[in-house]
């Protein structure tokens, strides 16, 4: 959540592209995305280079060696030190040299990063353009830049991009649109902190965006896996290509996406365009786990959805059939953690029933999670679920785990301001210790409820369905009493007007 005097430095950052002539907001987000990218990579090289002394292992830099500029008043290209590629070396230069190195040098160098010409970051970045007009706007730029690092360096749970690229849509009212809002990342992390993946492990975003689900993926597998993974060639092989699969249809989430993902250490994820509900998407049984928060942008044209899911419920509604995408994608014992609308868990359309009841009856439910409307404010105030659940295709479904979170640590309006109140560790905690959760009430934040009840009351998986509500006696007075005190006090009303009038 951007505020204060990071919202100021936000602002000021905006206006100067504004000013410069380049107003349109996406490509405002890409160019800056291209920028931290570019600053990113200079902080990670330098990193990578402390740990080869500390650790005697051997590292060759990005920026090692000389590059190859060409200049439009030269005919032979000219070498330069790679170093000068380096933010925190050209960002001294003067404006003029600095705009020269960025277009001839820093920007052709990243487009050609990756060697794979057939990964996702070599797609995206293939036609990925410089925008900046002047130099003397990328100057101010750079500085902007450098300012807001500045102020979120030591705050380890900021998620600058994501806020970033929030705060600008936000800007324009555009956030929101089609359903597509971006998930807080505390959010994120405790999802996947539920679902603990593991070394092997082949994940999906069906509906990826900027790709928070795989890096926080990523992230949460280095911190508890990295012998692991990076002792091993095969694991590491695994890291970098197949274990991270994201699909969207927008080509600037899938640039930043990929930069995203690079940025984080994954040298090749598996980011694609793709329309996940159409028969552009053919896997099947690939999946180990899934994690998504896929768009709820009401209504699609019978047309384009896949055959395969109207199968499971013929319905138009985005996400019933993002439910019926995962099932088929997941592997026999693959997990899904979707995020979805309150909508699905109550819904009594004969496709909501439908959807449910495969969830639970052909599949493993195991857990819904309700979540307090504010989570997204100030961008949207809807109502929204998590739902976990294993596939299975012979049922398994023999109780499901409840719980009402009321506070994720923010407050629920609009500010989003940082609260003590924080239900996450107690979600996380109670999830993977469900033995303890056997014996509570249902007066409580979490409970049990048996697959018989859900399906008796036409599979509804709203949890106030199920809560017990304690209701306490209330003793009120007698109506005589009431009567008594009411004439008593008119008598005195009475006096009252009548010394009044005595007076005047």
């Amino acid at each position: 959540m951007i505020t204060g005097d990071l919202k100021i430095k936000i602002d000021a950052l905006w206006n100067i592209f504004w000013t410069g002539g380049l107003t349109n907001p996406l490509d405002v987000i890409e160019q800056i995305t291209y920028l931290m990218f570019i600053r990113d990579l200079d902080e990670i090289d330098n990193i990578k280079s402390k740990e080869s002394v500390m650790l005697s292992i051997p590292f060759t830099s990005i920026f090692a060696g000389e590059i190859k500029i060409k200049r439009e008043i030269k005919i032979n290209e000219e070498p330069i030190p790679a170093t000068q590629l380096k933010w925190s070396v050209f960002r001294d230069f003067p404006a003029a040299k600095m705009y020269e190195i960025m277009q001839l040098g820093v920007f052709p160098f990243i487009k050609t990063l990756h060697d794979d010409k057939n990964s996702a970051y070599s797609k995206y970045m293939d036609d990925a353009i410089f925008k900046v007009p002047t130099p003397q706007k990328l100057s101010l730029i750079v500085d902007a830049l450098d300012d807001i690092f500045a102020m979120v360096k030591y705050d380890t749970k900021s998620d600058t991009r994501g806020d970033l690229y929030e705060y600008l849509l936000s800007k324009i009212s555009t956030a929101g649109r089609n359903g597509q809002f971006r998930t807080p990342r505390h959010i994120i992390r405790m999802i996947v902190e539920m679902m603990a993946p593991k070394p092997g492990e082949v994940i999906c975003d069906p509906a990826c965006g900027t790709g928070g689900f795989l890096v926080s993926s990523g992230d949460y597998l280095k911190e508890k896996y990295l012998k692991e993974i990076f002792y091993d060639k095969l694991q590491l092989a695994h890291f970098n290509k197949e274990m991270f699969t994201g699909f969207d249809m927008d080509r600037t989430m899938l640039r930043i996406g990929a930069m995203n993902m690079m940025t984080h250490g994954v040298e090749n994820p598996g980011i694609e365009y793709r329309d996940s509900l159409s028969d552009q998407n053919p896997d099947m049984n690939k999946y180990s786990l899934i994690m998504t928060n896929p768009p709820f942008k009401g209504s699609l044209d019978y047309d384009i959805v896949s055959a395969d899911l109207l199968r499971v419920a013929k319905t138009k509604k985005t996400e019933l059939l993002f439910l019926a995408l995962f099932l088929r994608m997941l592997k026999i014992g693959g997990r899904c953690a979707s995020i979805v609308p309150d909508g699905v868990l109550f819904g009594s359309s004969t496709a909501h029933k439908a959807v449910r009841q495969e969830i639970i009856e052909n599949n493993r439910l195991e857990a819904v999670i309700s979540m307090p409307s504010g989570v997204f404010k100030p961008y949207a105030g809807v109502s929204t679920a998590i739902l976990i659940f294993t596939k299975t295709n012979h049922g398994g479904t023999d109780k499901v785990w409840f719980y009402d979170m009321e506070a994720d640590g923010f407050s629920l309006d609009d500010k989003r301001s940082q609260t003590k109140e924080n239900d996450i560790p107690d979600i996380v905690s109670r999830f993977h210790d469900l033995a303890k959760e056997e014996t509570r009430e249902r007066t409580e934040k979490s409970f049990f409820v048996p697959k018989a009840e859900i399906a008796a009351n036409a599979y509804d998986l709203s949890i106030n369905k199920y809560r017990k509500v304690i209701y306490e006696k209330v003793e009120y007075q007698s109506t005589s009493d009431i009567l008594s005190e009411l004439k008593v006090l008119e008598e005195e009303i009475s006096y009252g007007i009548s010394e009044l009038k005595r007076i005047l």
